[in-house]
C-alpha cells in the first residue's frame, strides 16, 4: 500500500503540501498504473503486479487532516496489513527543498496527514518517505507556505525530488526499508 498524500483538487495541486501526491503520479507512470478515482470512497487507487507482489496506489480525497480516513475502505477491500506494507509519501518542511528521505516508524514531527494515518492504523509504525519543502523560518507562516505553490526553482527541486521519492518506493518495496534507507539517505548527505 503506497499513500501519496496531498489535498484534492486543481486549486492545491500545484502546492507544497501536495508533494507526497506529485511523488505517486510518478509511481503511477513508472508502473502504467493509472489512479482511478472511487468517490464513495474518497480516494484515487490503482492496482498494479510489482516483482510479483500486489501493490495498491492510494492518493485519498480527503484533505491533507483526515488522511487516515481512506484505511477504513482499503481494509474492507484487502483484510488488515501490518505497517511494514504501508508506504506513506509526504512533504516535510524539516528537511530543506527537494531532499528525500526513507524512516520507518517514529514520530510524526506535527503532520497533520500522518497524525490521521497513525489515529486510524492506531500505530506510528509504517513507512514513510519524506520529501522537502523547506520551512518558511517562523512557523507562524507554516499554514500559508505549504498550502502555496513554491516558487518556480523550488518547484523544479520538489519535481526532483519526487523522482527520487518515486525510486526509493519502488527500492523499498522490491529491496525493503533498511537497505532503501542506507541507499537514498546516503545519497544526498
Amino acid at each position: 500500500m503506497v499513500l501519496g498524500l496531498g489535498n484534492p483538487g486543481d486549486k492545491y495541486a500545484s502546492t507544497r503540501h501536495n508533494a507526497g501526491a506529485w511523488a505517486l503520479e510518478e509511481i503511477s507512470k513508472e508502473l502504467s498504473a493509472p489512479l482511478r478515482l472511487r468517490p464513495r470512497d474518497e480516494m484515487a487507487t490503482s492496482e498494479v503486479d510489482y516483482l510479483g507482489s500486489l501493490v495498491v496506489l492510494c492518493f485519498p480525497q480527503t484533505f491533507m487532516n483526515e488522511s487516515g480516513r481512506v484505511l477504513s475502505p482499503i481494509r474492507k477491500k484487502y483484510g488488515s496489513f501490518e505497517g511494514s506494507n504501508i508506504l506513506v509519501i509526504h512533504d516535510e518542511l524539516d528537511l530543506d527543498v527537494g531532499v528525500v528521505r526513507v524512516k520507518s516508524g517514529g514520530g510524526l514531527a506535527g503532520h497533520n496527514g500522518l497524525k490521521s494515518i497513525a489515529a486510524h492504523f492506531g500505530s506510528n509504525d509504517f513507512q514513510r518517505i519524506r520529501i522537502g519543502i523547506g520551512h518558511p523560518g517562523d512557523r507562524n507562516k507554516v499554514l500559508n507556505w505549504v498550502l502555496s505553490p513554491p516558487s518556480k526553482d523550488d518547484a523544479e527541486l520538489i519535481r526532483i525530488g519526487a523522482k527520487l521519492a518515486k525510486d526509493a518506493a519502488l527500492s523499498l518495496i522490491g529491496q525493503g526499508v533498511e537497505k532503501t534507507m542506507g541507499e537514498f539517505n546516503a545519497r544526498q548527505s
